[in-house]
């Protein structure tokens, strides 16, 4: 079935926090080898490339290819659509990714004897060698393969679809009775207990509290001690590769007694461990919000007067 009917945990997982990684390609590259460096190679490893392969994205693609050296590439070409180059060794070889060279091709020596001029390749000293691999290069026949526009639609809905699934084990095992997410007990997580970063944009200190309250969070560990001289929030100026132990929604937060609220089904020996709250431009889908049971009046964190002029 779909993966979100299926869902594992990951053994190793690190929270980007955007769909698209067009804005910090340095970021995901970081990401990717941090991920890669816990691989123990007792098990093949599928690695599924994203589908950003013009620009930028091809020259990322190249990138991570050199950097993962894998044994086989599986490429698979769109119909109607002579683009993007087939990715054989040599070409990889010799093309610059975004943040890694190409080798040049080699350069011709002019050697001069017996007054007749004689053309040599010289071979740079120490050159890399082209990488070994073998490219399985598939040409789907029928129209309509592959054709761009629809892929972003679709991947908003799965993902939504995801997020409802991971919430799904909130839930209890009885079929039924779903309960609605106001009715579920959150964790009290005190503000000087974990430290807090927005990932996508910045955010001003003082308006940090708008931004994550009813919001979706990676809960993540950062290797150093959270330091917290007053009693919070603790706010990161650079945001860390970190692990993530899974996800929650801040549903609430008590300026008063300075706690979040979040509900999460991660166990609690994991969520022991968590001491950083990332934000990311993902957001909790409108059905949850939207479809909420047994309120009357207004919706909680859903405004349906809404003043346009602003």
């Amino acid at each position: 079935g779909p993966p979100f009917t299926h869902q594992q945990t990951p053994r190793k997982m690190v929270y980007y926090g955007q769909t698209s990684c067009e804005q910090d390609t340095e970021r995901y590259l970081d990401v990717v080898k941090y991920v890669f460096s816990s691989y123990k190679k007792e098990v093949p490893l599928v690695i599924n490339t994203m589908g950003w392969v013009k620009g930028e994205g091809l020259l990322l693609l190249i990138d991570i290819i050199r950097l993962l050296s894998p044994s086989h590439i599986v490429q698979m070409d769109v119909y109607d659509w002579k683009a993007m180059a087939p990715l054989t060794p040599e070409y990889v070889h010799l093309t610059p990714g975004l943040y890694t060279k190409g080798k040049q091709q080699a350069k011709c020596k002019r050697m001069r004897t017996s007054g007749v001029e004689d053309w040599k390749t010289s071979e740079g000293e120490g050159d890399a060698s082209v990488p070994e691999y073998k490219l399985l290069y598939v040409h789907p026949e029928f129209p309509r393969a592959g054709v761009a526009g629809e892929a972003r639609v679709h991947s908003g809905i799965l993902r939504d679809m995801s997020i409802l699934g991971y919430l799904g084990q909130l839930q209890s095992p009885d079929i039924g009775a779903v309960l609605p997410l106001h009715s579920l007990v959150p964790y009290q997580v005190p503000f000087s207990a974990v430290a807090l970063r927005v990932i996508h944009t910045d955010v001003a200190p003082t308006n940090i509290m708008y931004a994550v309250n009813a919001s979706w969070v990676g809960l993540c560990r950062i290797p150093d001690e959270i330091r917290c001289q007053t009693d919070g929030p603790v706010l990161l100026t650079q945001t860390p590769v970190c692990d993530c132990l899974g996800f929650g929604i801040v549903r609430g937060v008590e300026m008063e007694k300075k706690l979040y609220h979040v509900l999460t089904p991660v166990p609690p020996e994991n969520l022991r461990l968590v001491n950083c709250l990332l934000l990311g431009n993902i957001a909790i889908p409108n059905c949850v919000l939207v479809g909420q049971q047994g309120i009357e009046g207004e919706i909680p964190y859903v405004t349906s007067d809404y003043n346009y002029s602003i």
